[in-house]
């Protein structure tokens, strides 16, 4: 039946659940591109006829046409949604993908995805000054600002923007703009306290 092999594609995406990307189908794309390329050939040549007087083969040109829209659709939201997600296991992943995740990209999808990784490291620079601003440091809000931290090794003078220095030593605690402590957490300098 016309049309089935587009839908198929779709429905196995909105099968995937929770954002998993799914094997890229490079066979069932094809199919349904060799499916539009019959379609449309036989409307040209169904229009050519209609043009010379049958009439009785319009009804059969529109449906077909539909049947080529119809197609368009189901490709293009399936390309479409596979890189909605591909952007989204950016912000989850970060700039490395998992070797698992991209064997199921094609070479065109791990082509778009290192594009928009340097566009995305390119804007996070330009903007926030001389360290640039890490736009995926943060997914969800902070509830505060400042943070409750404990120093777990001997840093020595830390200095935050107001000009404030701070001593870092083992074992004592400060009150410190989050965004300042997070590079030291990472680092194992600093842990953050929880009430």
């Amino acid at each position: 039946m016309a049309g089935e092999r587009a839908a198929e594609l779709v429905r196995e995406l909105h099968r995937a659940a929770g954002g998993h990307l799914p094997p890229f189908r490079a066979e069932g794309l094809r199919q349904t591109l060799e499916e539009m390329r019959v379609l449309y050939e036989r409307n040209q040549a169904d229009v050519s006829e209609a043009k010379s007087g049958r009439t009785d083969l319009i009804f059969l040109v529109r449906f077909r046409h539909c049947c080529l829209l119809r197609n368009q659709r189901c490709i293009l939201a399936y390309l479409y949604d596979r890189l909605l997600r591909i952007r989204a296991l950016r912000w989850e992943y970060g700039s490395v993908l998992p070797n698992t995740i991209q064997f199921h990209m094609s070479a065109e999808e791990v082509e778009w995805f290192n594009r928009y990784k340097k566009s995305l490291a390119t804007y996070m620079r330009s903007v926030g000054g001389e360290e640039g601003l890490d736009l995926t440091q943060d997914i969800k809000p902070p509830k505060s600002l400042y943070i409750e931290v404990r120093c777990l090794r001997d840093y020595g003078e830390f200095e935050i923007d107001d000009g404030t220095t701070i001593l870092l030593k083992k074992n004592s605690q400060h009150f410190l703009p989050r965004w300042k402590c997070e590079q030291l957490i990472r680092q194992g300098v600093l842990e953050h306290i929880l009430s």
